[in-house]
């Protein structure tokens, strides 16, 4: 798929106007941590990631990993409008037997290609498919966005040293950079920064980059493939709630769920019909 800035940057809005209304209808779920990684989101299915909805289980499809789960909302949203299931089961989001869980599951959903629960996994289950496809002289790319909170986790590090030291130039790590986790500010939680130097530290090329700008994203993620005895980790500076300005920068809506009123206003703060948050 040739990269289309602009159709990406239509498409995180239109993925934000999902987010809002799946969790609106579900009565539960995390609006600000879905929001803040939409853009990534949008860059990353609809103009980056080589997967194809005919064959989700393709050895040639590129993996990805949504490390920082909660925030499955936003996975959803683009695994429909890609047309890996219908758009008529977004509003099933956390129903009893619906596909769509509170938290990616493999065995569910289509087009999910690991399933997440406790925080801090996704990178270490990401350098296992790389080093699996380097084993099995497979050339698919292996992509893991995770949250900048998740980053106080130690096994992101043990992974981190395992990536570098088998020189896995096909994975990128992207980090949702919002500052916030739900206990509040991730300096004051547990001091995470420096994450340039940290990761530098640790033998991968490194870039920072606009998180809201999906150009600049599919444009780092150029440069990281671009280094094969490196693996590659984009920082993304990202405002949490991103795209509706009564949610951007509040931390009360890590887990929150909007009024009726309250989501009109959203819709309407992201050019979309206030009456029907799943119009394209």
């Amino acid at each position: 798929m040739i990269f289309d800035e602009r159709r990406a940057e239509a498409m995180a809005q239109v993925l934000r106007r999902d987010v809002l209304t799946m969790i609106y209808q579900a009565g539960d779920g995390h609006p600000g941590p879905s929001l803040s990684c939409a853009d990534i989101m949008a860059a990353l299915y609809f103009g980056i990631l080589h997967v194809d909805p005919a064959n989700p289980h393709g050895d040639a499809r590129d993996r990805f990993i949504l490390s920082k789960g909660h925030a499955c909302p936003i996975l959803y949203a683009a695994l429909a409008r890609r047309g890996f299931f219908p758009l008529s089961e977004l509003p099933t989001l956390r129903h009893l037997g619906s596909r769509l869980q509170g938290h990616p599951d493999m065995r569910k959903t289509p087009g999910v290609d690991s399933t997440s629960g406790s925080l801090g996994h996704g990178v270490s289950i990401g350098v296992g498919m790389a080093l699996a496809a380097r084993y099995r002289k497979q050339d698919h790319r292996v992509f893991v966005l995770t949250g900048d909170g998740e980053l106080e986790e130690g096994i992101i590090w043990e992974a981190a040293m395992a990536a570098a030291k088998y020189e896995l130039g096909r994975l990128v790590v992207l980090v949702d950079n919002n500052g916030l986790q739900s206990g509040g500010s991730i300096d004051v939680v547990s001091r995470v920064n420096p994450l340039v130097d940290k990761w530098t530290s640790f033998g991968w090329h490194v870039q920072g980059v606009d998180g809201h700008d999906c150009g600049a994203i599919a444009a780092a993620v150029e440069g990281a493939l671009a280094v094969p005895s490196q693996p590659s980790v984009v920082i993304a500076a990202t405002v949490k709630g991103a795209g509706v300005p009564f949610m951007e920068g509040d931390n009360s809506w890590h887990k929150r769920v909007p009024t009726a009123d309250e989501l009109r206003q959203a819709l309407v703060a992201l050019g979309g019909d206030p009456n029907h948050g799943f119009a394209d």
